[in-house]
């Protein structure tokens, strides 16, 4: 999961990008409402968590100007304001949900996850895709009810093919979902992690598109050793 989180308070935001990084989700921060604006336009994230006391605008005007311009991105709401009216406001402007400062790292990890869910038609955590099945939530990948092992990088490149089933995703697309905004990325990387994803879930898991890019395909078991 790529994470946009827009948070002017430095040692917040720090403690914000550690808990989510270290749970597999890869973490972007802006300081203010032009930076998130700009960092939207530049790359592509699955979701953004917004404080609202923001130096240049108050977050909800931000999260108004998005709405009306078709950003359909989710965006969870995370403030000190703890008003009704607050809640109120920032989920009429737009929000998708809204957490109270302060707050446990679990719940707004298990809240993101929630969104994504929504935003992708299912009712619950677990994805399946014939033999495959996958827990965002607990990184869990499991192949015929077998365990397999995968690294963050695949990890975040199977959630970004199995949240777009049936899309053809480009290679700039993946690198979003993969990589933060100021990653170096050699350029052979994200071949390497397609490479690996093919061998531990079956050669069709990731097909590609000449020209275009890449789609998710079916996952195969292993292979019976011949007698």
């Amino acid at each position: 999961m790529h994470v946009l989180l827009c948070e002017d308070d430095d040692l917040i935001a720090s403690g914000i990008s550690a808990g989510l990084s270290a749970q597999g989700m890869t973490v972007d921060r802006v300081a203010s409402a032009g930076a998130a604006q700009a960092m939207l336009q530049a790359a592509a994230f699955d979701v953004m968590v917004l404080d609202l006391g923001l130096p240049d605008e108050d977050g909800l005007k931000l999260l108004q100007r998005l709405r009306q311009q078709g950003e359909s991105l989710p965006v969870l709401i995370l403030t000190a304001r703890d008003a009704v009216t607050d809640r109120v406001d920032g989920l009429q402007a737009g929000g998708d949900d809204y957490l109270l400062k302060p707050f446990d790292l679990r719940e707004l990890a298990a809240r993101l996850h929630t969104l994504l869910r929504r935003a992708a038609g299912r009712a619950v955590n677990i994805i399946e895709h014939g033999p495959l099945s996958y827990d965002p939530s607990s990184r869990e990948t499991c192949l015929g009810g077998q365990p397999v092992d995968l690294s963050r990088r695949e990890q975040a490149l199977l959630q970004a093919l199995l949240h777009n089933r049936g899309r053809v995703l480009s290679s700039e697309q993946l690198k979003d979902s993969v990589y933060g905004f100021g990653d170096e990325v050699e350029s052979n990387a994200l071949n390497v992690h397609i490479h690996h994803l093919r061998r531990k879930l079956g050669n069709g898991i990731v097909e590609t598109v000449r020209g275009l890019g890449y789609r998710l395909g079916p996952a195969q078991l292993p292979q019976e050793p011949q007698p």
